[in-house]
């Protein structure tokens, strides 16, 4: 599983094929009367076809049967928590905090990927291909013979306890805490873990993510392209009875069985592919004289609106790095911001709130909710010598940061019962240190 294809950038094209099965690739076509070792010519897309170039992605899959040799789908049965109605709950513009999220317990049921899917919050519709979706997953057992696929969006998974091994149709990969890995709108694949795992799910509905422009920055800086990574293409050759094949398709959950794995690709060409990154390897740009920088520095992928340099959701990490601003509040400003912003925690201590928000927890602040550091980082930062200061050390916090009102659903805010009622409490003991001075 540690063998990759470099993801050399967004629109690139890539090719793959099963080393058992050398020229499994068609040459000069994509579909041929007949393909090598007689096999099916299936495209997958992800864009419209009369997309601009730059837009439009599609793969080809050589695989033994095709994607439409299945029974009807009927409605699963799992999951009971994962749910796109976001009018359940009446509206609630509090600042929002998560104690950690629960794991199955070792010795208790077993619950796989898909069943341990929960809704937290989201905004949006997915049969009008506009909005997005928060979710945690919690799992303690394999996907065995059997697959999972998105109808309505891409998804962006962020491992925070536990390693998931993925099949994809497009070959494995294996996902620790600290990366991430993009599963696009469409692409099945199966999630295996060796101990009980937990994790945050961005799911958009919009479109894809890329990476952000740069701008001003140049050519380097942030998420550098070739540090992306694609599976190598593999292939389940075994014959399976029953297996099943889950869509999530409309908000809803449906399930079809059939008697072959859907992972028989033995080879595949095209430029929309399922992609891991590592968030280690991402390049740092910071402030080297005065003032605190937006968190907009930190984005690692982006999914765009139509509204120029505004998001559906943006994936934001905040890594070790050093800080050096002269004559600065250094840690992040009080604000209120027109976009709303769910923190989750990887590893360590976020800076600003060191105490309370915990790893495998959450904060939602919603659009114009006001938000910043505790009374703790308050005070501290305000008296703390200014020398150059590592930040965030064995810490890796993330925001999804999203352009729309987000509504939380009836199980993030009462049924998982992490809910910190007391959240609140931790800007209450701020002071009024308005003074008033003569020259």
């Amino acid at each position: 599983m540690s063998e990759y294809k470099y993801l050399s950038g967004f629109g690139s094209h890539f090719s793959s094929e099963d080393e058992r099965y050398p020229n499994s690739l068609p040459v000069g076509q994509n579909s041929p009367q007949v393909c090598p070792y007689k096999l099916y010519a299936e495209q997958l897309s992800g864009s419209a076809f009369t997309a601009p170039r730059t837009e439009n992605v599609r793969t080809w899959l050589y695989r033994k049967l095709p994607s439409a040799v299945h029974l009807p789908f009927q409605p699963f049965k799992g999951a009971e928590y994962f749910r796109q109605n976001w009018d359940e709950q009446p509206p609630n513009p509090n600042q929002l905090r998560w104690k950690p999220f629960d794991l199955p317990p070792k010795d208790g049921k077993r619950v796989n990927f898909v069943e341990g899917l929960h809704t937290v919050c989201g905004a949006g519709d997915p049969r009008s291909r506009h909005g997005l979706a928060i979710h945690i997953y919690s799992c303690n057992s394999s996907m065995d013979n059997s697959a999972f696929y998105n109808s309505d969006g891409d998804f962006l998974i962020v491992p925070q306890q536990g390693v998931l091994d993925i099949t994809t149709e497009f070959g494995r990969m294996s996902v620790a805490p600290n990366e991430i890995c993009v599963i696009p709108q469409g692409i099945r694949f199966a999630v295996n873990v060796d101990s009980p795992s937990r994790g945050y799910i961005l799911e958009v509905y919009d479109g894809h993510f890329v990476l952000p422009d740069l701008g001003p920055i140049g050519a380097n800086g942030l998420a550098n392209p070739r540090d992306f990574e694609t599976p190598v293409a593999w292939f389940d050759d075994r014959d399976v009875k029953d297996f099943q094949v889950i869509s999530k398709f409309q908000g809803r959950l449906f399930v079809a069985k059939q008697n072959h794995s859907v992972f028989d690709v033995v080879a595949w060409h095209g430029n929309y592919v399922p992609f891991k990154y590592d968030l280690s390897k991402f390049m740092v740009i910071n402030s080297v004289s005065f003032d605190h920088c937006d968190p907009s520095i930190f984005t690692v992928l982006t999914c765009p609106s139509l509204r120029a340099g505004t998001a559906i959701a943006d994936f934001v990490i905040f890594p070790p790095r050093w800080s050096v601003q002269e004559h600065t509040f250094r840690p992040p400003y009080y604000h209120r911001n027109c976009m709303s912003e769910f923190m989750g925690l990887i590893l360590g201590k976020y800076e600003a709130k060191e105490d309370g928000f915990a790893a495998g927890g959450a904060t939602l602040h919603s659009m114009m909710t006001p938000h910043g550091p505790d009374v703790k980082c308050f005070e501290g930062a305000s008296n703390a010598k200014l020398v150059p200061e590592r930040v965030a050390e064995g810490t890796q916090a993330f925001m999804f940061e999203s352009s729309l009102s987000l509504a939380v659903t009836k199980w993030g805010e009462e049924t998982c019962q992490k809910l910190d009622a007391a959240y609140y409490e931790c800007w209450q003991a701020l002071k009024n240190n308005f003074q008033i001075t003569k020259n």
